[in-house]
Protein backbone atom coordinates (compact mmCIF):
# COMPACT_ATOMS: atom_id res chain seq x y z
CA UNK A 1 0.00 0.00 0.00
CA UNK A 2 1.32 3.44 -0.96
CA UNK A 3 1.14 5.66 2.10
CA UNK A 4 0.46 9.40 2.01
CA UNK A 5 2.56 11.48 4.39
CA UNK A 6 0.67 14.56 5.61
CA UNK A 7 1.89 17.48 7.73
CA UNK A 8 -0.80 19.47 9.59
CA UNK A 9 0.30 23.02 10.45
CA UNK A 10 -2.01 24.91 12.81
CA UNK A 11 -1.38 26.90 15.97
CA UNK A 12 -4.73 25.86 17.45
CA UNK A 13 -3.56 22.75 19.29
CA UNK A 14 -6.94 21.08 19.84
CA UNK A 15 -7.91 21.45 16.18
CA UNK A 16 -4.52 20.24 14.95
CA UNK A 17 -4.51 17.20 17.22
CA UNK A 18 -8.12 16.29 16.36
CA UNK A 19 -7.48 16.60 12.62
CA UNK A 20 -4.23 14.62 12.84
CA UNK A 21 -5.97 11.84 14.79
CA UNK A 22 -8.82 11.64 12.27
CA UNK A 23 -6.44 11.44 9.32
CA UNK A 24 -4.20 8.91 11.06
CA UNK A 25 -7.18 6.55 11.32
CA UNK A 26 -7.01 6.10 7.55
CA UNK A 27 -4.98 3.00 6.64
CA UNK A 28 -2.95 4.77 3.94
CA UNK A 29 -2.18 8.05 5.74
CA UNK A 30 0.74 8.94 8.05
CA UNK A 31 0.38 12.26 9.87
CA UNK A 32 2.62 14.68 11.73
CA UNK A 33 1.70 18.08 13.17
CA UNK A 34 3.46 21.42 13.71
CA UNK A 35 2.20 24.43 15.65
CA UNK A 36 3.97 27.22 13.75
CA UNK A 37 5.64 28.12 10.47
CA UNK A 38 9.20 27.70 11.82
CA UNK A 39 8.26 24.37 13.40
CA UNK A 40 6.82 23.22 10.08
CA UNK A 41 9.99 24.17 8.20
CA UNK A 42 12.11 22.29 10.75
CA UNK A 43 9.85 19.26 10.38
CA UNK A 44 10.15 19.35 6.59
CA UNK A 45 13.94 19.67 6.71
CA UNK A 46 14.22 16.82 9.21
CA UNK A 47 12.06 14.62 6.98
CA UNK A 48 14.26 15.36 3.97
CA UNK A 49 17.39 14.52 5.98
CA UNK A 50 15.82 11.21 7.04
CA UNK A 51 14.67 10.36 3.51
CA UNK A 52 10.95 10.43 4.32
CA UNK A 53 9.59 13.50 2.57
CA UNK A 54 6.04 14.72 3.11
CA UNK A 55 3.53 14.55 0.27
CA UNK A 56 0.92 17.09 1.41
CA UNK A 57 0.93 19.99 3.86
CA UNK A 58 -2.34 21.24 5.36
CA UNK A 59 -1.84 24.76 6.69
CA UNK A 60 -4.08 27.16 8.58
CA UNK A 61 -4.73 30.29 6.52
CA UNK A 62 -4.49 32.41 9.69
CA UNK A 63 -1.40 30.71 11.09
CA UNK A 64 0.26 33.02 13.59
CA UNK A 65 -2.28 35.82 13.11
CA UNK A 66 -3.82 37.18 16.36
CA UNK A 67 -7.50 36.28 16.54
CA UNK A 68 -8.50 39.96 16.91
CA UNK A 69 -6.87 40.75 13.56
CA UNK A 70 -8.59 38.03 11.57
CA UNK A 71 -12.04 39.61 10.97
CA UNK A 72 -10.49 42.76 9.53
CA UNK A 73 -8.35 40.72 7.15
CA UNK A 74 -11.30 38.76 5.89
CA UNK A 75 -13.29 41.73 4.65
CA UNK A 76 -13.25 40.90 0.97
CA UNK A 77 -11.90 43.67 -1.22
CA UNK A 78 -10.78 45.95 1.61
CA UNK A 79 -7.82 46.40 3.90
CA UNK A 80 -4.24 45.25 3.48
CA UNK A 81 -3.25 41.80 2.27
CA UNK A 82 -2.48 39.12 4.85
CA UNK A 83 0.71 39.72 6.82
CA UNK A 84 3.92 38.02 5.80
CA UNK A 85 3.79 35.70 8.82
CA UNK A 86 0.50 33.98 7.97
CA UNK A 87 -0.18 30.58 6.45
CA UNK A 88 -0.17 31.90 2.89
CA UNK A 89 3.37 33.17 3.34
CA UNK A 90 4.36 29.73 4.65
CA UNK A 91 2.88 28.19 1.49
CA UNK A 92 5.11 30.44 -0.63
CA UNK A 93 8.19 29.57 1.42
CA UNK A 94 7.54 25.84 1.25
CA UNK A 95 6.82 26.05 -2.46
CA UNK A 96 10.26 27.59 -2.99
CA UNK A 97 12.19 25.27 -0.67
CA UNK A 98 10.22 22.02 -1.20
CA UNK A 99 8.53 22.21 -4.63
CA UNK A 100 7.49 18.56 -4.52
CA UNK A 101 5.09 19.07 -1.60
CA UNK A 102 1.44 19.86 -2.37
CA UNK A 103 -0.13 22.38 -0.01
CA UNK A 104 -3.78 22.85 0.94
CA UNK A 105 -4.94 25.90 2.90
CA UNK A 106 -7.52 25.37 5.66
CA UNK A 107 -9.73 28.41 6.25
CA UNK A 108 -12.41 29.41 8.73
CA UNK A 109 -14.53 30.85 5.93
CA UNK A 110 -14.54 31.29 2.17
CA UNK A 111 -12.63 34.39 1.04
CA UNK A 112 -11.98 34.72 -2.72
CA UNK A 113 -9.33 37.39 -2.23
CA UNK A 114 -7.19 35.31 0.10
CA UNK A 115 -7.90 32.09 -1.79
CA UNK A 116 -6.49 33.77 -4.92
CA UNK A 117 -3.41 34.82 -2.94
CA UNK A 118 -3.00 31.24 -1.75
CA UNK A 119 -3.11 29.88 -5.31
CA UNK A 120 -0.61 32.51 -6.43
CA UNK A 121 1.65 31.47 -3.56
CA UNK A 122 1.60 27.88 -4.81
CA UNK A 123 -1.28 26.24 -2.94
CA UNK A 124 -3.16 23.43 -4.68
CA UNK A 125 -6.36 23.84 -2.71
CA UNK A 126 -8.46 25.95 -0.35
CA UNK A 127 -10.76 24.03 1.99
CA UNK A 128 -13.09 25.08 4.79
CA UNK A 129 -11.95 23.92 8.21
CA UNK A 130 -15.42 22.53 8.93
CA UNK A 131 -15.56 20.38 5.80
CA UNK A 132 -16.14 16.65 6.22
CA UNK A 133 -13.25 14.25 6.63
CA UNK A 134 -14.25 12.49 3.40
CA UNK A 135 -14.10 15.81 1.53
CA UNK A 136 -10.67 16.61 2.96
CA UNK A 137 -9.34 13.17 2.06
CA UNK A 138 -10.67 13.62 -1.49
CA UNK A 139 -8.80 16.92 -1.72
CA UNK A 140 -5.58 15.40 -0.36
CA UNK A 141 -5.71 12.58 -2.89
CA UNK A 142 -6.75 14.98 -5.64
CA UNK A 143 -3.86 17.40 -5.23
CA UNK A 144 -1.47 14.45 -5.46
CA UNK A 145 -2.95 13.91 -8.94
CA UNK A 146 -2.05 17.54 -9.79
CA UNK A 147 -5.66 18.72 -9.29
CA UNK A 148 -6.56 22.15 -7.91
CA UNK A 149 -9.43 22.20 -5.43
CA UNK A 150 -11.65 25.17 -4.56
CA UNK A 151 -15.19 25.30 -3.12
CA UNK A 152 -17.61 25.84 -6.04
CA UNK A 153 -18.94 29.02 -4.42
CA UNK A 154 -15.45 30.54 -4.62
CA UNK A 155 -14.67 29.89 -8.28
CA UNK A 156 -16.15 33.06 -9.76
CA UNK A 157 -14.66 35.29 -7.08
CA UNK A 158 -11.22 33.71 -7.33
CA UNK A 159 -11.18 34.06 -11.13
CA UNK A 160 -12.13 37.73 -10.74
CA UNK A 161 -9.32 38.26 -8.24
CA UNK A 162 -6.75 36.50 -10.44
CA UNK A 163 -7.81 38.54 -13.49
CA UNK A 164 -7.48 41.79 -11.54
CA UNK A 165 -4.11 40.66 -10.22
CA UNK A 166 -2.79 40.07 -13.75
CA UNK A 167 -3.76 43.62 -14.72
CA UNK A 168 -1.62 45.00 -11.89
CA UNK A 169 1.27 42.58 -12.32
CA UNK A 170 3.02 44.35 -15.20
CA UNK A 171 3.14 47.69 -13.40
CA UNK A 172 4.30 45.99 -10.20
CA UNK A 173 7.08 44.13 -12.02
CA UNK A 174 8.27 47.38 -13.61
CA UNK A 175 8.51 49.07 -10.21
CA UNK A 176 10.36 46.12 -8.66
CA UNK A 177 12.84 46.13 -11.55
CA UNK A 178 13.79 49.69 -10.60
CA UNK A 179 15.32 48.44 -7.32
CA UNK A 180 19.04 47.88 -6.88
CA UNK A 181 20.21 44.31 -6.12
CA UNK A 182 20.63 45.21 -2.44
CA UNK A 183 17.18 46.83 -2.28
CA UNK A 184 15.72 43.70 -3.90
CA UNK A 185 17.37 41.58 -1.17
CA UNK A 186 15.84 43.82 1.47
CA UNK A 187 12.42 43.54 -0.20
CA UNK A 188 12.64 39.72 -0.20
CA UNK A 189 13.37 39.86 3.53
CA UNK A 190 10.35 42.14 4.01
CA UNK A 191 8.19 39.64 2.10
CA UNK A 192 9.48 36.92 4.44
CA UNK A 193 8.25 38.97 7.41
CA UNK A 194 11.62 40.07 8.82
CA UNK A 195 11.86 43.31 10.80
CA UNK A 196 14.64 45.87 10.42
CA UNK A 197 16.97 44.32 13.03
CA UNK A 198 16.57 40.82 11.57
CA UNK A 199 17.22 42.11 8.05
CA UNK A 200 20.34 43.87 9.32
CA UNK A 201 21.66 40.69 10.93
CA UNK A 202 20.86 38.60 7.86
CA UNK A 203 22.49 40.94 5.34
CA UNK A 204 25.39 42.03 7.60
CA UNK A 205 24.24 45.65 7.56
CA UNK A 206 23.64 48.22 10.28
CA UNK A 207 20.00 48.86 11.26
CA UNK A 208 20.45 52.46 10.08
CA UNK A 209 21.55 51.29 6.62
CA UNK A 210 18.63 48.85 6.46
CA UNK A 211 16.22 51.64 7.38
CA UNK A 212 17.62 53.71 4.50
CA UNK A 213 17.22 50.79 2.11
CA UNK A 214 13.65 50.20 3.29
CA UNK A 215 12.81 53.87 2.81
CA UNK A 216 14.29 53.73 -0.70
CA UNK A 217 12.25 50.59 -1.46
CA UNK A 218 9.02 52.26 -0.33
CA UNK A 219 9.84 55.38 -2.35
CA UNK A 220 10.66 53.51 -5.56
CA UNK A 221 7.57 51.33 -5.24
CA UNK A 222 5.42 54.38 -4.56
CA UNK A 223 3.92 53.03 -1.33
CA UNK A 224 3.82 54.26 2.25
CA UNK A 225 3.98 51.10 4.37
CA UNK A 226 5.72 47.76 4.59
CA UNK A 227 2.41 45.93 4.12
CA UNK A 228 1.77 47.79 0.87
CA UNK A 229 5.31 47.04 -0.33
CA UNK A 230 4.86 43.34 0.46
CA UNK A 231 1.51 43.27 -1.38
CA UNK A 232 3.08 44.88 -4.47
CA UNK A 233 6.05 42.52 -4.29
CA UNK A 234 3.74 39.51 -4.18
CA UNK A 235 1.88 40.77 -7.26
CA UNK A 236 5.23 41.10 -9.02
CA UNK A 237 6.15 37.53 -8.13
CA UNK A 238 8.90 38.40 -5.64
CA UNK A 239 9.66 35.33 -3.56
CA UNK A 240 10.35 35.65 0.18
CA UNK A 241 13.89 35.16 1.38
CA UNK A 242 14.47 31.47 2.08
CA UNK A 243 14.96 31.65 5.84
CA UNK A 244 15.67 27.94 6.06
CA UNK A 245 18.16 27.53 3.26
CA UNK A 246 19.67 30.79 2.06
CA UNK A 247 23.13 31.70 3.25
CA UNK A 248 24.02 35.33 2.80
CA UNK A 249 27.72 35.85 2.31
CA UNK A 250 29.46 38.98 3.51
CA UNK A 251 30.55 40.89 0.42
CA UNK A 252 33.29 43.42 0.00
CA UNK A 253 30.75 46.24 -0.25
CA UNK A 254 27.91 45.93 2.22
CA UNK A 255 25.65 48.84 1.31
Amino acid sequence: MVRIRVLVVDDHRIFAESLAAALAAEPDVDVSAAGSGPAALRCLERAVAEGRRFDVMLVDADLGVPAAAVPAQRESGSGPPPPASDGIALVAGVRAAHPGIRTVVLAERDDPRRAALALQAGASGWVAKDCSLSRLLAVIRGVLREETHLPPALLTGVLRELTASRKHRTDSERLVESLTPREHEVLRCMVAGLGRKDVAARLFLSPHTVRTHMQNVLGKLGVHSTLAAVALARRAGVRPADLAGDVVERSGQLA
